[in-house]
């Protein structure tokens, strides 16, 4: 977990290809959605275009069905999910119809500014959408009041871990997955 343009996607491609597990990222779901034009992906849109995140039934049910795959069965790695308390509960719960529970949480953290740099950066790459000025600013403002306080529900559980954000994207990825061994453990 961690902000927008905190690295997640990155350290997530990395991460799962060095533990041989897919990334299941609802972010990339939802872009693929919206360049099929599907009706999801529609929905998605007027969503992000206001720089608003698209609601939780929506992302639930999609996360549901991906961690129903056969490849999710021997580990998945989430990324961006859950964004909020009551996206935990509902992961909460699927994992308990599929058996299994989280091994870990690893909070990427970026200071803000670097993070303003990184997104307009992206934007100006990418043509996202969602990154404007003012969008950018409304999902950073989301991000802390709903999902950063998901991190002090996953360490009173244990299972949360802490890293560095910014630097050597080799350096990170190993800090991330020291992390999730010591988690494991």
């Amino acid at each position: 977990m961690g902000p927008q343009g905190s690295g997640k996607g990155t350290q997530a491609a990395r991460v799962a290809q060095a533990l041989a597990i897919p990334a299941i990222s609802t972010g990339d779901i939802f872009r693929a959605n919206i360049k099929g034009d599907t009706e999801l992906g529609r929905l998605a849109r007027s969503f992000s275009d206001r720089g608003e995140l698209v609601p939780d039934e929506v992302t639930n049910s999609m996360v549901r069905d991906r961690l129903a795959q056969d490849d999710a069965a021997g580990g998945f790695l989430l990324d961006g999910y859950p964004r909020n308390a009551a996206q935990v509960v509902e992961l909460d719960a699927i994992l308990a119809e599929h058996g299994v529970a989280l091994d870990g949480v690893v909070e990427l953290e970026v200071a803000e500014e670097e993070l303003l740099e990184r997104l307009a950066r992206r934007a100006e790459v990418e043509g996202r959408s969602d990154d404007t000025p003012e969008g950018i600013r409304r999902r950073l403002a989301v991000y802390h009041e709903q999902t950063a306080p998901l991190a002090q529900a996953y360490a009173e559980r244990g299972i949360h871990a802490k890293v560095a954000g910014s630097g050597d994207l080799d350096v990170i990825t190993s800090a991330v997955l020291e992390a999730v061994a010591s988690l494991q453990d």
